[in-house]
């Protein structure tokens, strides 16, 4: 019988799909306005990749321990309080909300340049934004969901979009000339380097996102011990590659000074490549990559809201489904209206982006270090041919290193990031104190059979 788990070419592509985004499109200008130098640059985009690799394979042990629907969000309530599990699973929506507003400004970006000359302000770009959410909410509403076969059209024009961009570094006659020739500049100390290669990554954290689904994919992996860690492996090296060449190719063809005061870069290599028209052609599918984007997490995230609405979690009304078009009308109403809030207090792409990111850093820190409490509460599990991570706990410790060392890097350039920091944690204790003052009925989901063998399926 032929068996249906995940084999090697199926899983890569998978890692490869849950990374490759938008982002690549807007971030590698906001990364360069951080870099003091180009080698903080490059050397941003090498570590974001290298981060990248350990979280993936810190997050498939944990879903080969803990195999469930929604791993990311339940392993919370296994391994800390129902207070942090709750806080944490709010801020990650918050985030992603967050990340939807700043994907859904990056194609604002893109499509006014098929209008040039028109004084388009952050607060337009903001309205796009907005119109393009709501559009996708009441489509949403009315039970109307893109197809898989769309979805997978859309990473292909994606994915040929970035080649298209590497094609670029085949055109040397249209080289900007600083990035033939250096000019010289000002010599850079240590701990300015340090310093500005935390602020860089922060796009770069942006950029690489997405590898911490692996967990939901553990139990579906053909031969995990060997297949997860080839898979993040070979994957992870396409991205770093795929992501090197494109920022090579702004680098060369834009000139390292110039981007700094770029936006929609990706316009620009486009036009003097392969011509206004080339261009054009370009945002407008651009465009469409971010619609879908939009689409995709304004079905996913209310799911999680859903969940937790279930459990008691979230209040009841939550889980609430229409009998007719089982939408998740409450949850979904939910989701949209904190995407566009956060677009009203925060039209700039900068702003978002270290909000969320903060944010994230929480996240990916407390999620990851639940590894030391699931390798402790499922020893049973070893050698049973689940995927465990050799050189344990190497991996974990880097990745978690990383993130913290850009939470502080947040943290302290607060002049430049709108005071991000603050009000991440502002959000975190919020949700805490949220916590205990509505969520005392809280329904406790932790898993009786990760302590005792013989429940476990």
């Amino acid at each position: 019988m032929k068996s249906n788990k995940l084999k090697l070419f199926d899983f890569t592509m998978i890692v490869v799909g849950l990374v490759i985004g938008m982002g690549i499109f807007r971030t590698a200008a906001t990364s360069a306005k951080d870099a003091a130098e180009p080698s903080v640059y490059f050397t941003a985009w090498i570590v974001g990749g290298i981060v990248a690799f350990c979280g993936a394979l810190t997050y498939a042990e944990i879903g080969s321990r803990y195999p469930i629907t929604g791993g990311y969000y339940k392993v919370f309530a296994q391994a800390y309080h129902p207070s942090i599990a709750f806080a944490i699973n709010c801020i990650i929506l918050v985030s992603n909300a967050a990340s939807l507003s700043a994907v859904a400004l990056i194609g604002s970006g893109y499509i006014t340049k098929l209008l040039p000359g028109t004084g388009w302000t952050d607060i337009h770009k903001a309205l796009i934004s907005c119109g393009a959410i709501l559009i996708f909410y009441l489509i949403n509403l009315r039970g109307l969901k893109m197809s898989s076969r769309a979805q997978n059209i859309l990473m292909v024009i994606k994915i040929g979009m970035i080649l298209v961009l590497i094609a670029a570094l085949f055109y040397p006659s249209h080289y900007a000339p600083q990035a033939v020739v250096e000019s010289v500049s000002a010599e850079v100390s240590n701990t300015e380097w340090i310093r500005s290669l935390g602020v860089s990554l922060i796009a770069v954290s942006f950029t690489y996102g997405g590898y911490q689904q692996t967990i939901n994919f553990g139990s579906e992996v053909d031969k995990p011990s060997s297949t997860i860690p080839r898979g993040i492996f070979i994957g992870i090296i396409i991205i770093i590659s795929l992501y090197l060449l494109v920022n090579l190719s702004y680098y060369k063809i834009v000139g390292f000074d110039a981007m700094k005061g770029e936006r929609e870069i990706a316009y620009v290599v486009m036009e003097r490549v392969f011509g206004k028209q080339g261009a054009i052609v370009f945002s407008a599918f651009l465009f469409l990559g971010v619609l879908a984007y939009v689409n995709a997490l304004l079905l996913s995230n209310p799911r999680v809201m859903y969940a937790m609405g279930k459990d008691g979690s979230l209040p009841k009304i939550f889980a609430k489904q229409n009998d007719s078009t089982q939408v998740l009308t409450f949850s979904l109403t939910v989701f949209a209206a904190i995407c566009i809030i956060i677009l009203f207090f925060s039209q700039q792409f900068e702003d978002i982006l270290s909000f969320t990111i903060f944010l994230d850093c929480f996240g990916m820190i407390l999620s990851s270090a639940t590894i030391f409490w699931f390798r402790k509460k499922t020893k049973h599990l070893d050698n049973t041919g689940i995927y465990k991570m050799k050189l344990f706990p190497l991996q974990t410790i880097i990745f978690m290193a990383a993130y913290t060392f850009v939470a502080i890097s947040i943290a302290m350039d607060y002049k430049n990031n709108n005071y991000a920091a603050l009000t991440g944690i502002g959000v975190l204790v919020a949700f805490i104190i949220i916590y205990f003052l509505f969520a005392k009925n809280k329904t406790n989901y932790q898993d009786a059979s990760l302590s005792d063998p013989g429940k476990q399926e």
